[in-house]
């Protein structure tokens, strides 16, 4: 396993990674909220935590669906929850030329599920010596990461981890199968689990995605239970006014519950990190 966790955010075997926030900046205010009370949350519990929120949604439904506020605003905003609670942050690159100025931001660079297989993504990303993760596609079975690993460590990565995140199945559905944690972690890295958006419904809505939150504690637990390193979790103080995925995302009033669950079950089964 490679050192991902040790550098970034250190776990033991009764705890895991959390990378949790709402899907897009929507403004500062809601941001910093949200980090606020993640980060008190998750020192109360001993859980290692990362800031996520994208700065731009590129891959959205519908050419009206709101983006975010931009590439430079965005990481503004980041740079600024960064240094005022002192987290470390996340979010996702969607080009090349990105990488570099967003390195300078971010603890970690994020490869978005659709563009898991570009090249020249991946290995822009990696040559900036920032840690990646990197979402499975919804189209890729877990083996497949072999491929995309080896083109991030090609460019001299040598912290990566994968996050599965469910396979498309039919139209407008995706199924998660807990085989690819153990099929992943066998690749060397650590697997990150994607609760949220694998119970999304893609295009569900028409012009936009749809969600079933409430299956989303279901899988979360059969994760770590399967033995999943962390978990990502898009959160947001009111799902319903969210301006990106509320239908997935959990309320944030719920989480120190929720994650209270998820550590009782980590301490039952103590995977090896």
């Amino acid at each position: 396993m490679n050192n991902y966790f040790s550098t970034i955010a250190p776990c033991t075997n009764d705890s895991f990674l959390l990378i949790a926030g709402p899907c897009v900046i929507e403004d500062y205010e809601t941001t910093f909220a949200t980090a606020s009370h993640l980060k008190t949350v998750c020192i109360e519990l001993g859980i290692p935590f990362v800031f996520k929120s994208s700065f731009d949604k590129a891959n959205r439904s519908s050419v009206d669906s709101f983006r975010g506020p931009g590439f430079e605003r965005g990481l503004e905003i980041l740079a600024r929850i960064k240094r005022e609670l002192g987290v470390k942050v996340i979010s996702d690159i969607h080009a090349p030329e990105q990488a570099e100025p967003a390195a300078k931001v971010l603890d970690i660079l994020q490869i978005p599920a659709f563009l898991c297989r570009q090249t020249d993504l991946i290995s822009a990303a990696a040559s900036t010596g920032k840690p990646l993760n990197i979402k499975k596609g919804q189209f890729l079975a877990p083996l497949e990461c072999s491929n995309i690993i080896k083109k991030a460590t090609a460019a001299g990565c040598t912290q990566v981890s994968i996050t599965e995140r469910g396979s498309t199945f039919g139209y407008n559905n995706l199924v998660v199968d807990f085989r690819a944690i153990d099929i992943i972690r066998g690749l060397g890295v650590p697997v990150v689990f994607d609760a949220t958006h694998s119970v999304q419904l893609p295009g569900g809505a028409g012009s936009s995605s749809a969600g079933e939150r409430k299956f989303a504690p279901t899988l979360a637990r059969a994760a770590i239970a399967a033995g999943a390193d962390g978990l990502f979790i898009e959160t947001h103080p009111d799902p319903d006014k969210a301006l990106c995925d509320g239908p997935n995302s959990l309320p944030l009033a719920e989480m120190k519950p929720f994650l209270e669950t998820l550590l009782a079950i980590r301490k039952a089964v103590k995977p090896v990190i």
